[in-house]
C-alpha cells in the first residue's frame, strides 16, 4: 500500500467532549458545549472535537426540526469565538439549510477565524428524515497539516479512508451512535442481546480500526444518555413504533497506530477526555478491505439499515426537507 508518510510529527494537547443533548434546543445545547470546550481548553487542549449533532441530538422528534440553522448560524459563531478565546481548533457537526436542502455539516475553525466544512456523505438509518448526503471530501489543507473530517457510520466505511489516505495528519470526527430498542419486550431483548454486543463492539472500536487503517490520530466525540425515538414502520406511511435506547461507544483519543490513549464510555455521562497525539501521517497498520463496510455487518443490520434508509428519505421528500427548511425561513 502507498501512503505520503510525513517525516515529523507535531505533538499537540488534544480533547474530545462527550455531550448529554437536549432535542432541539439549540440555546441550552450550546451552553453545554461552551462549558465543556472551557474545560478541555483549561486543561491544555489546543485541539477539540465536539459530536456530530451537536446542536441537538436526532431521535425521530418534530422537535428536531428546530435544531436546523441558516450556513451562518449561533453555533459557528460559538465555535469562532471559542477557537479566537483558546487560541484552539475546534469540530463538530450541525443540521445546515442551504440551497433548499439540508445537510449534516461538519465545521472545522481554527483560532484565526478559519472555516472548513466537510456534509456528511450518507445519513445513517432515520437521520434519513432531517438531510440528506454531501460529496466533498472532507480533507482540509489546515496550519496543522491535512485534516479530515469523518462523521459517525463515515468512520466503519472504507470509501472514508479512500479518499482521505496519505492525505490527513489527524482525523477529527464526532459520533451519535445508538442501539437496539429496550421497551419491544423481554423476548425482543433476548433474541436481539448478541446484535445489541456487536454493536457497541463496532462503535467502542471505529476509531482505532480507522486509525490503524488509514495511519493518523482520530479524535472522536460522542452522545451520551437515555432517549425515545420513533422507530418508522414502512416507507411513504405514518407509522412508527416507541423505540426507548441509549446512546454507546465511547469518547475516544486514539494514536496512528489505533492505541486507545484516553476514552470515555457512554455510560459514565457528559466529560471531556485529553491526551497528546503526534500529528502527522505514518504507513497504514492495516491494509484496507475491497468492501463497502469495514466491519462485517450481520444480516439484520443491513436489513435494518436499508429500511430505516427507505423510511427516512420517503419522510424527507414529504416533510423533513419542508420542516427544516420552515426553521430557517428558507
Amino acid at each position: 500500500m502507498h501512503t505520503n508518510e510525513s517525516s515529523e510529527t507535531r505533538t499537540m494537547r488534544a480533547a474530545a467532549v462527550q455531550l448529554e443533548a437536549e432535542v432541539g434546543d439549540v440555546a441550552t445545547n450550546l451552553e453545554r458545549i461552551e462549558r465543556l470546550v472551557d474545560e478541555a481548553a483549561a486543561g491544555g487542549a489546543r485541539l477539540i472535537a465536539v459530536p456530530e449533532f451537536c446542536t441537538s441530538r436526532l431521535p425521530f422528534d418534530a422537535r428536531a426540526h428546530q435544531a436546523v440553522l441558516p450556513p451562518d448560524n449561533v453555533a459557528l459563531d460559538l465555535f469562532q469565538r471559542l477557537a479566537a478565546r483558546h487560541h484552539c481548533w475546534l469540530g463538530g457537526s450541525m443540521l445546515v439549510a442551504e440551497g433548499g436542502e439540508i445537510y449534516n455539516r461538519y465545521h472545522f475553525v481554527g483560532p484565526g477565524g478559519q472555516v472548513f466544512c466537510h456534509d456528511k456523505d450518507l445519513p445513517t438509518m432515520w437521520e434519513n428524515a432531517f438531510y440528506r448526503g454531501g460529496h466533498d471530501d472532507g480533507v482540509f489543507d489546515t496550519e496543522l497539516g491535512g485534516v479530515g473530517a469523518a462523521v459517525c457510520w463515515e468512520l466503519i466505511r472504507t470509501q472514508t479512508v479512500r479518499r482521505m489516505l496519505g492525505r490527513v495528519d489527524v482525523a477529527i470526527t464526532g459520533t451519535h451512535w445508538w442501539t437496539l430498542p429496550s421497551n419491544w419486550g423481554a423476548a425482543v431483548g433476548r433474541g436481539l442481546a448478541a446484535l445489541a454486543q456487536y454493536n457497541r463492539y463496532m462503535a467502542e472500536n471505529a476509531p482505532s480500526e480507522f486509525a490503524r487503517r488509514l495511519g493518523a490520530p482520530v479524535l472522536q466525540a460522542s452522545h451520551c444518555g437515555r432517549f425515545r425515538t420513533g422507530f418508522m414502520l414502512v416507507p411513504g406511511m405514518p407509522l412508527s413504533a416507541p423505540y426507548d435506547t441509549e446512546f454507546v461507544g465511547c469518547t475516544q483519543i486514539v494514536d496512528a497506530q489505533g492505541h486507545v490513549l484516553a476514552q470515555r464510555q457512554a455510560q459514565e455521562g457528559p466529560g471531556v477526555v485529553s491526551a497528546d497525539i503526534g500529528i502527522g501521517r505514518r504507513a497504514p497498520l492495516q491494509a484496507l478491505e475491497s468492501r463497502f463496510w469495514i466491519p462485517e455487518l450481520p444480516l439484520f443490520l443491513h436489513a435494518y439499515w436499508h429500511q430505516q434508509n427507505a423510511c427516512g428519505k420517503a419522510y424527507y421528500r414529504r416533510h423533513g426537507r419542508a420542516a427544516g427548511l420552515a426553521a430557517v425561513g428558507a
